[in-house]
């Protein structure tokens, strides 16, 4: 007798699992373009008086290198730069003085060569260089500041003094022009192949040669270095940087 056949048994095999395999595509974030931050526009705080050209000196040295800053108005006429608040500030009772954290700097050819140091601006590398920006800092206090700040006080009615005197910073005016009208004819600028704050510095001062009666059409290349330092990025004149209130960032 025929063995009956054996049922085959079909084992249900378990299903296979497909897994989807996330793809992660990588987010790369593009680098945001960042502006000045909260803390760069609160570092500095100028304080000066509008009219005053080593104030204005200050301030168009932070305006080429475009860093924001805070301005405080020291009203001289009422003897705010006498006072003990300020006294703390600037030893000698003078404008400007600039606040940089928790440093204070005055006398404006210091605080030139504080912030190109600071911020790597208008300064140059080179040491024989450096060491000329700074005698071209220390001459133009001595020879050209006080002729042509003297004369333009006197213009105003804030010195008085008689013809004798006014010629005699007239002339000395005009020697320390000539002495950089001849500078001028070897180099484009004061120091070196590009603007320094020996540049900034003398500019600061010729800005108010008319103020003073002082003529400056005899000296063709002081007239070409002063149009070209005025075309420089950053550039402002004294009305534009320098009001009469204060002014925060």
């Amino acid at each position: 007798m025929a063995k009956p056949a054996k049922r085959a048994i079909a084992k249900k095999l378990p299903a296979k699992k497909i897994v989807a395999k996330k793809v992660v595509k990588a987010v790369v974030k593009k680098p945001a373009i960042k502006g000045p931050s909260a803390a760069q526009n609160d570092r500095f705080t100028l304080y000066g008086f509008a009219s005053s050209g080593p104030t204005y000196t200050a301030a168009l040295m932070l305006s080429l290198c475009k860093h924001p800053f805070s301005y405080i108005h020291v009203n001289l006429r009422e003897g705010a730069h006498k006072q003990p608040d300020y006294l703390v500030k600037n030893r000698y009772g003078q404008v400007p003085a600039l606040r940089d954290g928790q440093m204070v700097t005055v006398q404006s050819a210091a605080i030139l060569l504080y912030l190109a140091d600071t911020l790597d601006k208008f300064t140059t590398k080179v040491p024989v260089e450096k060491q000329r920006v700074r005698e071209w800092l220390f001459w133009q206090w001595d020879k050209l500041s006080v002729p042509v700040f003297r004369l333009r006080a006197r213009n105003k009615g804030l010195r008085q003094f008689g013809d004798e005197v006014r010629i005699m910073y007239d002339t000395e005016a005009k020697a320390a022009l000539a002495v950089l009208e001849q500078e001028l004819t070897k180099s484009e600028w004061v120091v070196g192949k590009k603007p320094t704050v020996a540049d900034v510095g003398i500019y600061g001062v010729l800005r108010y040669a008319g103020e003073a009666s002082i003529e400056l059409g005899h000296y063709p290349h002081v007239v070409a270095w002063k149009k070209k330092f005025e075309e420089l990025p950053g550039f402002a004149t004294p009305e534009q940087l320098l009001p009469m209130e204060s002014r925060l960032t």
